[in-house]
């Protein structure tokens, strides 16, 4: 059985299809510059590539490329798309209402549209891909969604609300639900089978560290809490994105430069973070290699990330009264070694050890801590796409 799984977004469009007798990945590929010019990049599994610039007013254009690239380019890897057993998509934000991942029906597409306004550039675009599927590959084939928030849906009631005003609550939904659940589940799923114990009976500290960053509690099997709130916007420093900070420090910014509140979103959204702070880059490598040049911005940006994730690692540790296992995942979690040893080595009062060896792996699945850690910790790449396959499986097997 081969699924498709699509993650759109407003002017791109990533696709992998995987064959899930093996889980092997047959072909992926990436549209871009939809409703603009558009260009379509694809690459087989054995290496062969196509790659070419087509109109794409729409996304319903880039699918139209996307099955040309998968059963006719030159690096082909079906006959047709009716081979293709349904289509999964990875949607952002599904509010309180998705508890889990469900098929796609007219009511389902109208409550991820109106669950809109808390995802404003995602769910958005996830419903014109949605659209655009069905209308090139008609209602036959079952379409899945699978959300980023379901993991987080079992945060206890005192976890996941604001010391708000209780009738925006009741009003508007204005509460935390969190973000990356598809990869939090899928590494502290994998760390389970690695530690060779049921899930129920680990407490484990998933941190997935990319341009966008969050750090989820799993207790239990289950998600207890998570750095992302209200939005993708909380947490700790990211790329561009701010990150948890003092509201007031934003009306006083935006009283003295008589900013608007779009004005303040951009801000946190797109000029913070990492690249606000070290003027550098988002990009942690082009931080990195500045800081090593003597940059004291960048290197402040470095200081000021890794310590904040410390501070929710050790927070998570207090709220569920322990820890088994760490786990480090994403761009930033999987390749940065120096990173993952300033938090293990201020874990050591628990008695986390790394070994140095193996905390200098890129990229792999690995265990970093030594045989006598009292907490292991491990590099799990993740896998977002293969979860959203998994779900996608289940829900159509049904």
């Amino acid at each position: 059985m081969k699924i498709f799984v699509v993650n759109a977004g407003s002017s791109s469009l990533k696709y992998q299809l995987i064959d899930m007798e093996n889980e092997q990945v047959l072909a992926k590929g990436l549209c871009e510059r939809i409703g603009v010019t558009g260009a379509i990049s694809h690459k087989a599994a054995d290496g062969r590539t196509y790659s070419a610039e087509t109109p794409m007013p729409t996304h319903s254009e880039a699918f139209e490329a996307v099955v040309f690239a998968l059963t006719k380019s030159d690096a082909k890897v079906i006959d047709s798309f009716d081979e293709v057993s349904a289509i999964g998509h990875r949607i952002v934000q599904g509010g309180a209402i998705f508890k889990g991942s469900c098929l796609i029906t007219e009511d389902a597409l109208n409550k991820i549209d109106e669950l809109g306004a808390l995802a404003p550039l995602h769910n958005p675009a996830h419903v014109l891909a949605i659209k655009a599927c069905i209308k090139t590959f008609g209602t036959e084939k079952p379409q899945v969604a699978v959300f980023d928030t379901s993991f987080h849906q079992t945060m206890p009631e005192h976890v996941y609300m604001f010391a708000l005003p209780y009738e925006y609550y009741e009003k508007y939904g204005v509460r935390k639900y969190g973000a990356h659940g598809t990869s939090h589940h899928f590494v502290s799923d994998r760390c389970a089978v690695l530690e060779n114990k049921d899930k129920k009976d680990l407490k484990i500290i998933t941190c997935h560290l990319g341009n966008g960053c969050s750090i989820t509690a799993v207790k239990d099997g289950l998600c207890y809490d998570t750095s992302m709130g209200f939005t993708p916007l909380d947490g700790f420093m990211m790329g561009t994105r701010t990150g948890t900070l003092d509201p007031s420090a934003l009306t006083f910014i935006a009283e003295k430069e008589n900013l608007t509140p779009a004005d303040i979103n951009r801000i946190c959204n797109k000029e913070s973070g990492v690249y606000g702070i070290s003027g550098v880059s988002n990009d942690n490598r082009d931080v990195a290699a500045a800081a090593a040049q003597g940059n004291h911005r960048a290197q402040l940006s470095i200081d000021m990330q890794r310590y904040q994730i410390l501070k929710f690692v050790g927070s998570y540790i207090a709220a569920m009264n322990g820890v088994d296992a760490i786990v480090f995942t994403g761009g930033i979690g999987e390749n940065d070694g120096e990173l993952r040893k300033y938090v293990c080595e201020n874990l050591s009062y628990l008695g986390v050890k790394i070994d140095d060896e193996k905390n200098a792996v890129r990229g792999e699945e690995i265990r970093i801590s030594t045989d006598d850690s009292k907490v292991n910790v491990y590099i799990i790449p993740t896998n977002e796409e293969l979860a959203i396959a998994r779900d996608t499986l289940a829900i159509i097997s049904k």
